[in-house]
């Protein structure tokens, strides 16, 4: 994963709360085994007209949603199924953080572990932020090492992480990664097992 330590984007709004995994991305694309090209097919039954072109009605297709990086969400967003498929929709269609009042527990683990951050915020916080990104050209300041959103308009919010996930998304590591730090006491462990049956 490459390592996260700011980001500086357009806002997209999404005021809609309970969206669950099926509405992120739906199940009948959930046969694809790659975890990229995703991104196409979020929020499909939303974003779409039955006859393919783009739903004009939809949040996300309108011209100051277009190439945001964040996504303003309502709360339990990302609720239902566990499905990682979301997930890796929401970062192939280009968003990298997540910010909601509330979010379903294994989505907010399933974002973490797939190098994209999921924000916490109050929802008076989030309305000034969704008041702010209705202007064209406004951008939100995500600086993960000092846990602070900032904008040019003096705005400044401090947000949470869990230090674990802090320090695998500043590294750009997953799991596996953290796992092969041990290399050397693995292939260790496994020689002298070997040594044992022989």
């Amino acid at each position: 994963m490459k390592p996260f330590t700011t980001l500086n984007g357009k806002v997209a709004v999404l005021n809609r709360a309970n969206v669950d995994t099926d509405q992120i991305i739906p199940k009948q694309f959930l046969k694809r085994i790659e975890k990229t090209g995703y991104g196409r097919f979020a929020f499909f039954d939303w974003r779409y007209l039955p006859d393919g072109t783009d739903n004009p009605e939809f949040e996300l297709n309108q011209e100051k949603s277009r190439g945001a990086t964040i996504l303003l969400a309502g709360e339990n967003f990302g609720c239902g199924s566990s499905r990682e498929h979301a997930p890796w929709a929401l970062s192939d269609y280009g968003f990298q953080v997540i910010l909601a009042p509330s979010f379903a527990d294994i989505f907010h683990q399933n974002c973490l572990k797939n190098g994209m951050l999921p924000i916490t915020l109050e929802q008076s916080v989030l309305d000034v932020i969704r008041e702010k990104a209705n202007a064209e050209d406004y951008q939100l300041k995500v600086d993960l090492e000092n846990q602070l959103l900032t904008d040019n308009e003096q705005f400044s919010v401090s947000f949470s992480v869990d230090p674990y996930w802090k320090d695998m998304l500043l590294y750009g590591k997953d799991e596996i990664d953290l796992t092969l730090n041990y290399q050397n006491d693995i292939d260790k462990f496994e020689e002298e097992r070997r040594a044992t049956f022989l």
